[in-house]
């Protein structure tokens, strides 16, 4: 047999045996299974601001430094001002298009879309807004706590906020 193949498949096994005591350990420390499937009809929406409701999938995002997954639906047109977060975003693009700007106020001409599978990282205390295009869901994850600070929060309109009226021709 090769001394090679021989050497990197030992390595192999040693590396999965790591990973196994590794994962027993941290079922045993944590009480919980080792995985956890989220449902997508189980996720409890919350509306946040107009046009778009929130959902955590995983973690509590509102813990110091700990992990968590939340998920953003937003209605086609919802808006979201201008805002920053005193911790990293990572957002991934699950059904429509998410259109995302950086600046201290919202821009049309800024937007950049996003569609289907699209990542964006953004740095902690970034300034950015965003768009949605058709019905949009996005997933936003990092470490918490995850906080929403509004650049200028009267442009924030609550979720029951009334339509916004037709200006006249």
């Amino acid at each position: 047999m090769n001394k090679n193949f021989l050497k990197s498949f030992c390595a192999l096994a040693s590396a999965l045996a790591v990973f196994a005591v590794a994962s027993h350990s941290q079922e045993k420390k944590d009480g919980d299974s080792a995985h956890k499937i989220v449902r997508f009809g189980d996720l409890k929406w919350t509306p946040i601001i107009k046009g778009c409701d929130l959902a955590t999938v995983s973690g509590d995002p509102n813990a110091d430094a700990a992990p968590f997954v939340l998920r953003l639906r937003c209605a086609d047109g919802a808006k979201i001002p201008a805002h920053w977060h005193p911790t990293d975003e990572n957002v991934t693009v699950l059904k429509g298009t998410f259109l995302v700007g950086m600046g201290e106020t919202f821009d049309e001409s800024k937007l950049q879309p996003m569609n289907v599978g699209n990542f964006v990282a953004m740095p902690k205390e970034v300034r950015h807004f965003a768009l949605a295009k058709g019905e949009t869901i996005v997933q936003v994850h990092g470490a918490g706590p995850f906080k929403v600070n509004w650049v200028n929060p009267s442009e924030v309109q609550a979720p029951d906020a009334p339509a916004a009226a037709a200006p006249k021709p």
